[in-house]
């Protein structure tokens, strides 16, 4: 059975180029609360995991403890074509994934969510 991070990990590397992901969407499918899953992020290997992916409930990209915003996500995720409105956010309606298929879950020898 896989740790919690390494559960939130994989999800987060599920997440296709040009799409986005919230803490709270990661979270609930693995399993954890929407907190965990931002530390999980705060601390991701940057050379496999597509952190940069997963941006809070409202479109936004999280404000860091110094007050920024993290203008490397914001670079990366220009950079897949992810649009963002003149307030910083961006359109889930478009953009957001909408999660793992059944077969996704079996490929990746997890148990889906009780949701």
């Amino acid at each position: 059975m896989l740790g919690v991070y390494q559960r939130i990990y994989t999800l987060v590397m599920g997440v296709p180029r040009g799409k986005v992901a919230t803490y709270g969407q990661i979270a609930k499918l693995a399993g954890c609360s929407a907190r965990q899953a931002g530390y999980a992020m705060a601390v991701a290997p940057t050379d496999t995991v597509p952190w940069h992916r997963v941006i809070n409930s409202r479109g936004q990209i999280s404000i860091r403890s110094d007050g920024l915003i993290d203008a490397e996500q914001q670079r990366l995720l220009d950079n897949e074509g992810i649009q963002f409105d003149s307030r910083g956010r961006v359109d889930l309606i478009r953009f957001q994934w909408q999660g793992p298929d059944q077969s996704w879950w079996a490929d990746q020898m997890l148990d889906p969510p009780l949701i």
